[in-house]
């Protein structure tokens, strides 16, 4: 018997993988750990520990898009300042929300990887050159996270 509902919930996850992750709870709550389909329960975790990862990876590259356009597109900040510093803090608000130590401990080796990606998008954003921007990033990790801390500019 056992091994058939370990067979039917493999099964199960190459079919209906939500049916299967309800079916894997039920079985969890009820302690009857012998019927858990493993395999798939560690695939299910380990991929649920990458999209956290990259969901903190992109808030953080939004912050640094949106800081690197206050301090760098003069062009177009009297029009959108505001707007991109509202934006700065929602991305704080959701990043705090999410980033735990481990998590942040991940991250900040990431930092210059994060940081090139940002400036790429934003060179094609706005046209501005990539020699434009300095070539690691010159934010902290702490300034990244603080409320109220923008780069200075003098744009205006």
């Amino acid at each position: 018997m056992e091994n058939l509902v370990k067979h039917q919930l493999q099964d199960l996850y190459q079919t209906d993988d939500y049916l299967w992750l309800q079916k894997t709870i039920e079985i969890l709550k009820i302690k009857n750990f012998n019927n858990l389909d493993l395999d798939s329960l560690i695939e299910e975790l380990e991929s649920l520990g990458r999209s956290e990862f990259n969901k903190v990876r992109s808030l953080l590259r939004q912050i640094i898009i949106h800081l690197l356009l206050l301090e760098y597109w003069e062009q177009e900040y009297k029009q959108n300042y505001r707007h991109w510093q509202a934006e700065i803090i929602a991305f704080r608000d959701d990043l705090s929300h999410e980033l735990t130590a481990s998590l942040k401990n991940k991250l900040i080796p990431e930092l210059n990887s994060i940081y090139h990606v940002s400036v790429n998008l934003v060179s094609k954003t706005t046209g501005l050159s990539q020699s434009l921007f300095p070539t690691v990033c010159p934010y902290l990790f702490e300034q990244l996270l603080e409320d109220n801390w923008y780069p200075k500019n003098n744009l205006i």
